[in-house]
């Protein structure tokens, strides 16, 4: 990295140096923004005065008074490039002109948009709206309606106003359909003379009951020697979308497939998600396997990655599964029970090596045919899902050992001759980890320090062996009221998984080696490691760049950030059209958060979240004591803290801003 010159001459309030850098802006709610640049380790805060017009997402130049400061402040000199100009919100009309209040939280300044601009929207609809100008000296935005979405509550204006709020794409581009529509999906007697037949060994798929997809199988079958095979095999998407084709290009952007409560935004178009790429049961398809040798302890004993032909004979749903499971009769009961056997054993090893077992309850809602919310519905992990998850993990993990590990030799018989630099520089050996960093110690201390204040019975400690204290804290806490409320917060005090070219291990799996290679219908990074992995397996080595390789790690790892902000978005609009039909009916709540204007309550009927505020506690002025992380009332000394009991009413909900307010019963 280079070392940016000292700007001349001081600062001339506090005779501090100034560097100019370059970053991209986060804004806040308040208008005040952080700056995010690889020549700055810390964020700079820039006030809200000093932003110099930027917005969300913009390229900036920076001058900063001391950047190696704990806490570094400067202010905007120059827009480089701007991040975004389209935006979605809600548009009120006054005399011959409008001003669109954006959906996001991150804009805070209305878009004024002037007559001939309008383009027939009327006062309170929801629009989108392109900004076309910033001049120095005005104080908002110029900009010009481009559709109108809708009324404000409409399903599919609030819909539309999430897709375009997080920026994902409404369709494929023209090329990218028209190289999926040509694309050859007939299977030739050549192509499978390349690959391993395994179209007579046992083979399924365990899937969602609506999945439309089905890209990962399990083959099963007994070897003479009395151990196991067992297969799991990956829809070899590599084999039809080719590097830096149109189809390939759009899948990187993408990065990920994303979730909404209502629609999937996919990363491939449909011609290979649910057609060639799909594992349909009674069809020969093309496959990525790892094939492993176990024995009846679940002991590997060999293996064998590469290009497959597969041929599914049944496609089950984990409720099915888990049916068979527990003793209803199938043909295949007999080939399940065994495989999820297997499975159980490699989960026990796991966790005794230090795997953490976070527990997820997934909500999703069903819709009527308008779109609006009739039911909510918890998906949570059964034997049927840990039987999939635990044959993914290893197929993804043993994928990075072998590649992983070669890697680490060459580096070191490198680092022995001396050219350790000119290896990292120039290696010819890179691939894709997903790699997850240990707690952050600060973290842990406030989150320890949290649990034995708020009034939470555990015994969680931090001790040398911090797997094992998350695994009995989770145990502890199931079955009680407040079991979502300690997954969220461990959840939250864990660092974020990323994709990186640069291994550190998995630290929630315990794993030295861990890569994505299971989904790459769905992400990116699968496909990149399909990609070398054959390279690797052909020749014994890689040839891609490292610093391509980082920078689309750096794409992908944003792109998945981002597709959980819009699904968490999509689940919070439902949740409060879902409430909103039981205003002024009174609920069973947990207080599941706390802070210095109110509290935070979750349903235990249905875990919708809403907020109580503090103005609205009418029995004693309650403030927030920080050092027990708790609400206490001035007066009484009433204390309300997380995962406390409460009675509730929903007072109010507010569809445009996504929130729900109740009232202490």
């Amino acid at each position: 990295m280079k070392k940016h010159k000292k700007d001349k001459g001081k600062d001339n309030e506090k005779g501090k140096s100034k560097f100019l850098i370059t970053g991209v802006v986060e804004m806040t709610a308040s208008g005040a923004a952080y700056i995010i640049s690889p020549q700055s380790p810390q964020d700079i805060y820039i006030p809200r005065d000093k932003t110099n017009r930027a917005l969300e997402g913009d390229t900036v130049k920076v001058l900063v008074k001391d950047k190696h400061k704990a806490k570094p402040e400067g202010r905007i000199v120059e827009i480089v490039e701007r991040g975004k100009s389209t935006y979605s919100g809600t548009i009120q009309i006054l005399k011959n002109y409008g001003f669109v209040r954006a959906d996001s939280s991150k804009m805070s300044e209305d878009i004024f948009v002037p007559a001939e601009q309008l383009n027939g929207a009327k006062d309170g609809q929801k629009v989108l709206v392109n900004i076309t100008g910033w001049n120095n000296g005005e104080k908002n935005p110029t900009g010009e309606i481009l559709e109108v979405l809708g009324q404000p509550g409409e399903h599919i204006a609030e819909m539309s106003s999430i897709i375009e709020e997080f920026g994902l794409p409404v369709r494929f581009p023209h090329d990218v359909e028209k190289s999926a529509e040509a694309l050859r999906t007939s299977i030739s007697e050549e192509e499978i003379k390349r690959r391993k037949d395994f179209r007579k060994v046992l083979t399924f798929t365990i899937d969602p009951i609506d999945a439309k997809d089905f890209d990962d199988a399990i083959s099963l079958q007994k070897l003479s020697n009395g151990n196991w095979e067992v297969g799991v095999h990956i829809a070899d998407v590599s084999h039809y979308v080719q590097l830096d084709s149109p189809i390939d290009r759009e899948a990187e952007a993408r990065g990920t497939s994303v979730y909404l409560v209502d629609r999937v935004i996919p990363m491939l178009p449909e011609a290979l998600s649910n057609d060639a790429c799909s594992l349909r049961p009674n069809e020969d398809k093309l496959c990525f396997s790892a094939v492993f040798e176990l024995n009846n302890n679940a002991e590997i004993l060999s293996q064998w990655m590469g290009k497959t032909v597969i041929h599914s004979a049944r496609r089950f749903n984990y409720e099915e599964v888990q049916e068979i499971l527990d003793g209803k009769h199938d043909p295949l009961s007999t080939q399940l029970k065994l495989v999820n056997d297997l499975a159980k054993k490699l989960r026990k090893k796991r966790m005794n090596e230090g795997s953490i077992a976070f527990e997820k309850t997934e909500t999703k809602f069903k819709l009527d045919e308008k779109g609006f919310p009739i039911e909510v519905v918890f998906s949570e992990s059964n034997e049927a899902h840990n039987l999939i998850e635990d044959f993914m993990l290893l197929a993804n993990r043993k994928v990075a050992e072998l590649v992983g590990k070669h890697v680490e030799e060459q580096q070191e018989e490198h680092k022995e001759r001396g050219r350790d630099k000119h290896q990292k520089k120039h290696g010819k050996n890179v691939f894709v980890y997903r790699v997850h960093d240990a707690p952050d110690d600060e973290k842990l201390q406030k989150f320890s320090q949290f649990l034995h204040k708020s009034g939470i019975r555990t015994n969680f400690h931090l001790s040398q062996n911090l797997s094992a204290e998350f695994n009995s804290l989770i145990e502890s806490a199931k079955s009680k009221p407040y079991e979502n409320i300690i997954n969220m917060l461990a959840i939250r005090t864990m660092a974020k998984a990323y994709y990186t070219t640069k291994n550190i291990g998995h630290y929630g799996l315990g794993f030295d080696f861990y890569s994505h290679f299971t989904s790459p219908i769905r992400r990116y990074p699968d496909l990149m490691v399909h990609r070398l992995l054959f390279e690797f397996l052909k020749q014994g080595k890689t040839t891609e760049d490292r610093h391509e390789i980082e920078e689309q790690c750096k794409h992908c790892s944003k792109m998945e950030r981002l597709a959980e902000e819009a699904e968490r978005a999509s689940v919070r609009y439902k949740q409060v059209q879902y409430m909103e039909q039981f205003k002024g009916n009174v609920f069973e709540g947990l207080v599941s958060g706390v802070t210095d204007f109110g509290m935070f309550i979750e349903l235990k009927a249905n875990k919708c979240e809403g907020l109580i505020r503090c103005r609205d506690m009418h029995d004693d002025f309650y403030y927030y004591d920080e050092q027990n992380y708790c609400l206490k009332g001035k007066r009484s000394g009433r204390k309300f803290q997380l995962g406390q009991e409460v009675m509730v009413k929903v007072k109010k909900t507010d569809l445009i801003k996504k929130y729900i307010d109740f009232a202490l019963v």
